[in-house]
């Protein structure tokens, strides 16, 4: 009797362990470095944080650029055609957190070794040595000065500048900024934000009876977002009208 009552608690633990081992295969949708979409699957690159499509990066010569987007066509670029392996290791968010690969070539260490993305220590050290090689050989995001992603998603005045060169003066002027001028970044980031009075971060969807009149400029008080959980994941609340 024991027995027949157990049975079915074990095979209900074994479940988690079964959907976290799950693959997912397919040629992708690159959204941005490191999310990408498999048929209907959302996915984000395990260990490795990438710089959102409207960041602004620095180049070696003071030259401002679209690193995010750069890091995208990167990606795109390298494997964007071909058939991915996603490991998948949990769910967050409506998202599937996996570590993928191409013809056994780890995407996540590509991305890091060409310093189009960065070790997200906050809950990896899988590729702190990628990322020392890339910083050594002033690659992809090295190559200037720029802000980890994590910390330009919720940026401010102390908000510490990384990168191969010495920055020019005006440099955190420019890295606090974003690329949301009038046209969206990508067709897939139609989501607006901008900045209220009172200091808080609100979305628009296309739905929102506002959206038409959120004026998007390079600034610091509005960005395109491609997704709602993107939005929220920057801090910030949908319109309430």
């Amino acid at each position: 009797m024991l027995k027949a009552l157990l049975l079915p608690l074990w095979f209900a633990l074994l479940l988690p362990v079964a959907a976290q081992a799950a693959d997912v295969s397919g040629v992708p949708k690159i959204r941005n470095g490191d999310q990408i979409m498999i048929g209907g699957t959302r996915i984000r690159l395990a260990g490795i944080d990438a710089p959102s499509l409207d960041q602004l990066c620095l180049g070696p010569k003071g030259d401002r650029w679209t690193c995010g987007i750069a890091a995208r066509d990167a990606l795109a670029g390298h494997v964007g055609s071909k058939s991915w392996t996603c490991s998948v290791l949990r769910t967050d968010k409506k998202q599937s957190i996996a570590k993928c690969t191409v013809d056994g070539e780890d995407i996540q260490q590509w991305m890091v070794k060409s310093g189009w993305a960065l070790s997200y220590v906050r809950v990896s050290h899988a590729y702190d040595a990628d990322e020392k090689a890339a910083r050594a050989a002033k690659v992809g995001l090295w190559q200037g000065a720029f802000i980890a992603p994590w910390d330009w998603r919720v940026r401010n005045n102390k908000t510490v500048i990384l990168g191969a060169t010495r920055p020019p003066k005006n440099a955190r002027r420019i890295l606090l900024a974003s690329a949301s001028g009038p046209i969206a970044p990508s067709p897939d980031c139609t989501i607006k934000g901008n900045v209220n009075t009172s200091g808080e971060c609100i979305y628009h969807k296309p739905t929102s009876r506002w959206y038409a009149k959120i004026q998007m400029k390079i600034s610091k008080g509005t960005r395109w977002f491609c997704s709602v959980e993107d939005a929220e994941a920057a801090g910030c609340r949908e319109t309430r009208r």
